[in-house]
């Protein structure tokens, strides 16, 4: 996943998600319930994405991966920063995707869920 079209429409097909830039054109933030969960550097060539991880799963897709490194201006153990350079297999990407959208879901109140239509 090198193209911001794609990338783009994965993040937008989680439920309650919206698409922000609360700090100009870039960078693309996007949220569920008020809280980021992905930061899109649009102006990055390649792409580049940050997400929250789990603190051991952080760790582990840093030594797997030369493109994923602690989270740029972000607390490094929870959040990594991703170049979207091809070398990271796509559904890798969406794995990871799906896990910060999740530990974001989780943090929520119940009535943020329900709000969204998450009933996690």
């Amino acid at each position: 996943m090198t193209e911001l079209s794609e990338l783009k429409s994965n993040l937008l097909a989680f439920a309650g998600v919206t698409e922000e830039y609360p700090w100009g054109p870039s960078p693309m933030v996007i949220k569920v319930g008020g809280k980021m969960f992905a930061i899109v550097g649009l102006e990055a060539n390649p792409l580049k994405i940050s997400l929250k991880a789990d603190p051991e799963d952080a760790i582990i897709q840093r030594n797997m991966y030369d493109a994923v490194q602690p989270g740029y201006h972000l607390n490094k153990e929870h959040w990594n920063t991703v170049t979207l350079d091809g070398s990271i297999p796509t559904d890798l990407i969406k794995q990871m995707l799906e896990e910060s959208y999740n530990l974001v879901i989780k943090k929520l109140s119940n009535k943020s869920r329900e709000d969204i239509g998450i009933n996690k």
